[in-house]
């Protein structure tokens, strides 16, 4: 009776991971296409991924205190909604030809998925045993890899367009160059206007679903619930005091500012360390990185039937490790292939740290939840650490000692810094 009556609510929040998924992986080809569209540099070009990582900073917190107030349905409806807005905010973006109105509707949508990852990451988690909680987090992390799979497929047949080359471009007269540039630009629309869509009809459906309301109880020094302390700054402070939390929050920071070099430098990595093409690199990243990266969550959730969620972490995290050094020598074919490997063994990391460092949070969960998805700003912060380390040395292999020191990161966290020491006692305020 349990299990039928978390069904068909899992199945939904399910559905999130696999849209936001679908958006994020979106990125890679939004950028290449506004570089064009706008004749930007490839700095101006990279605030696509600052306007989308931005976002999860500045709203995490705000996430936390709407779900604290008024449940995890209401957050995830508000995520939808702003999800939505963001979406169909690409059609007058194009139309009026403002890169900045492209970059506040990422950042729009990015606010939505803040606080639908904030909600649904921890209500996935909490929606059944706890035994099961990290299995049922990587199953549904699993539907991102398959968004991971699709979006940069999808994305390139209906965004990326031959278009005109920049020497025809240069010949044309400022008028049919603005035609021809702004007719670029309107590739976006459509899929846009279908993904909004989407999205309202999904908010619609959970208005009217009836989600079970998951109640955080901590026990206390003597077995005593815990009462609410009062106001927001001292319910951060008193999150903060657990040990798996702080640690999950800065591996989390870390891993995510490794996935994002790996995938956003791939083509450029791919064309330098491989030698072959930007058309062919797009293809290795859908069909490899993004079938890898998919792969890997449902093999990963699979040996987790097995292997600890934290014995697992620190495996893969070792694995990448020494992938990550390989990768800055290797050439050719093993140089695509083995950050091939790392997505798929980075696949698992994100729900896993999520998972153990929001364990038994109590009445602290949801404001846990808020501060792990704060540190995704690592996804702001990071890769342009490794592409400045790329340019200083001319090359971008020498940039993978940055996820390299992440994955470093990643591996004490499974090792010991999961660990939890003692529940946190009632606080007097």
């Amino acid at each position: 009776m349990t299990k039928n009556k978390f069904l068909f609510p899992f199945m939904m929040i399910t559905s999130l991971f696999f849209m936001w998924g679908f958006v994020h992986n979106l990125d890679p080809i939004l950028i290449p296409h506004l570089k064009k569209s706008f004749s930007l540099s490839t700095l101006q070009a990279s605030l696509v991924d600052s306007a989308v990582f931005i976002a999860y900073f500045v709203m995490a917190l705000p996430a936390g205190f709407i779900m604290k107030k008024y449940g995890y349905k209401t957050g995830i409806i508000l995520g939808l909604l702003l999800f939505a807005t963001g979406s169909f905010l690409f059609i007058p973006a194009a139309n009026t030809q403002l890169y900045l109105f492209f970059l506040l509707a990422l950042f729009i949508i990015a606010c939505g998925l803040t606080i639908l990852e904030t909600a649904a990451n921890p209500y996935a988690s909490l929606l059944g045993p706890k035994e099961t909680s990290t299995f049922r987090l990587n199953f549904a992390q699993s539907f991102n890899g398959l968004a991971a799979t699709l979006a940069p497929i999808i994305g390139a047949k209906i965004i990326l367009t031959e278009g005109f080359s920049d020497e025809a471009l240069g010949k044309m007269t400022d008028a049919a160059r603005q035609a021809a540039l702004a007719s670029e630009a309107a590739t976006v629309k459509m899929p846009y206007l279908i993904l909004g869509g989407i999205i309202l009809l999904i908010a619609i459906i959970f208005i009217f679903l009836k989600l079970p309301e998951i109640k955080e109880h901590e026990v206390g020094a003597h077995g005593e619930a815990v009462e609410d302390y009062g106001n927001a700054e001292t319910e951060i402070l008193h999150a903060l005091k657990h040990r798996q939390l702080k640690w999950g929050v800065v591996a989390q920071f870390f891993y995510i500012g490794a996935q994002i070099c790996v995938f956003s430098f791939f083509i450029l990595y791919a064309t330098k360390a491989a030698g072959i093409g930007q058309q062919e690199a797009a293809k290795y990243l859908g069909y490899g990185m993004g079938m890898a990266f998919m792969i890997g969550r449902f093999v990963g959730t699979f040996l987790m039937r097995f292997i600890s969620a934290p014995k697992l972490l620190t495996i893969y995290a070792l694995i990448n490790i020494a992938l990550s050094a390989v990768a800055m020598v290797a050439g050719g074919q093993v140089a695509l292939y083995t950050v091939i490997a790392i997505a798929f063994f980075m696949s698992i990391m994100f729900p896993t740290i999520f998972s153990l460092g929001i364990r038994d949070l109590g009445k602290d969960t949801k404001f846990g939840s808020s501060l792990i998805i704060m540190s995704i700003v690592g996804g702001a912060v990071l890769p342009p650490v490794m592409g400045l380390i790329s340019d200083q040395t001319e090359n971008i292999q020498m940039g993978y000692i940055v996820p390299l020191i992440c994955f470093l990161v990643v591996f004490l966290f499974g090792w010991k810094g999961h660990q939890v020491k003692n529940r946190v006692a009632t606080v007097n305020v």
